[in-house]
């Protein structure tokens, strides 16, 4: 790496590490909202049936909603931000998928979601940390579960490219218009009420981080297909191989 990327990467670490810790500063006095809030709302329905401790114990949930989701966007920040170490290891990018699905499968019933395995079984190895890519994998998911309020079907796709080895997410869910399909992948981007906007951006650092990259194709009403492409390296390396993901995407 050259002088000029090193300090890039330097600069992006020490961001984050100072937005890490201002993010770890709020929470601190959070808890303490919330713990509070928790007492007053055992107090005030302790006497629900009078009219002003039921207005006020309506007052104090409304707080703990909003603290809530503040606790969640402080969570989903720290995600994104943080420095990351990856482990590279060999890895079979369809077991990989299957082991999400796995996971993922209880919830998609749940939610009404067919999930259609065209799992490649004859693919190259590609070096993947496998908790991280765990997590960028499971942000997609979830986002095409959005998509799908009303449920509907999630196809899983792998196959070999030119250059490596490739993923489709493809759902049949609300789609997006080019506006939304523009702005995507940027932080704090989110058309979801409540939504952090922090899902999409952090599985795209992750899987850049692999040294890969994500594309999208969608259109309102008709679906969305994220596309993951992963390099395979030319041999695999005798030991583990160590890469530190910079702290701001």
């Amino acid at each position: 790496m050259d002088d000029a990327k090193q300090k890039l990467v330097d600069q992006y670490t020490e961001i984050a590490r100072l937005a890490g810790g201002l993010a770890h500063e709020i929470k601190n006095p959070l808890s303490t909202i919330q713990l509070n809030m928790e007492l007053l709302a055992e107090d005030f329905a302790a006497d629900e049936d009078h009219p002003l401790h039921r207005r006020a114990l309506a007052k104090v949930k409304v707080v703990q909603r909003e603290c809530q989701r503040l606790q969640d966007l402080l969570d989903d920040f720290l995600n994104f931000a943080k420095v990351r170490r990856l482990k590279l290891e060999p890895t079979d990018l369809s077991q990989q998928v299957r082991r999400l699905l796995g996971f993922f499968e209880p919830k998609a019933r749940e939610a009404g979601i067919e999930l259609v395995d065209y799992l490649a079984s004859d693919l190259p190895m590609v070096l993947l940390d496998r908790e991280a890519f765990h997590g960028a994998l499971l942000n997609l998911v979830l986002n095409a579960q959005q998509a799908m309020p009303n449920g509907g079907q999630l196809v899983l796709r792998t196959f070999p490219v030119v250059d490596g080895v490739a993923l489709d997410l493809i759902d049949n869910g609300c789609g997006m218009d080019a506006d939304t399909r523009e702005h995507v992948f940027e932080a704090f981007y989110s058309t979801k009420p409540g939504g952090s906007g922090l899902g999409l951006p952090t599985a795209r650092k992750i899987i850049e981080a692999h040294g890969g990259r994500i594309g999208v194709e969608s259109e309102p009403g008709r679906g969305t297909r994220f596309t993951l492409q992963l390099p395979v390296p030319a041999r695999l390396p005798p030991g583990t191989a160590v890469r530190q993901i910079p702290g701001s995407g």
